[in-house]
């Protein structure tokens, strides 16, 4: 279930709930509260261990593309050093590596971005969900003191 459903379940316990004879406020059951927001608790990870992943996959991909443009650019410099009475064979290879590191670069700059546009995404999201969730939890606590001092 996600969070969302979750806090809609949280409404509806409130909205469910009996009304306080002669007051606006309504008598909620906590532990039904609380079990929901163990529920909510429970789903926080899962989307947090995601936004890990894609970090973690996009180092990887960095790596990863770091080690192959080195690895091209070696082996230009060895066909360089084999062809060296030939100029323009050398400045094609060294053209041809320098393309290869710009593409490089310019692959883990839009992996990096994305990763990080997800994760905000993600973070966003969760962000608006506790915000819900906070709010529900603050009118459901605004409730029950309104009826606690209702009988003082």
């Amino acid at each position: 279930m996600d969070i969302m459903a979750l806090i809609d379940r949280i409404e509806e316990v409130v909205d469910s709930s009996r009304n306080v004879p002669f007051t606006s406020n309504k008598m909620v059951d906590p532990d039904a509260v609380y079990e929901i927001v163990d529920e909510i608790r429970a789903q926080f990870p899962d989307e947090l261990k995601q936004a890990r992943w894609i970090v973690k996959e996009r180092q990887e991909m960095l790596e990863e593309a770091e080690k192959e443009a080195n690895r091209v650019l070696e082996e230009a410099r060895e066909r360089a050093h084999a062809i060296a009475s030939e100029q323009e064979v050398v400045r094609l290879a060294e053209q041809q590596a320098a393309d290869l590191i710009d593409s490089a670069r310019q692959a883990e700059r839009e992996i990096r971005l994305g990763a990080e546009d997800y994760a905000d995404e993600m973070l966003a999201n969760l962000e608006v969900n506790l915000g819900k969730l906070l709010t529900a939890v603050q009118r459901g606590r605004d409730r029950l003191q309104g009826k606690v001092s209702q009988r003082q």
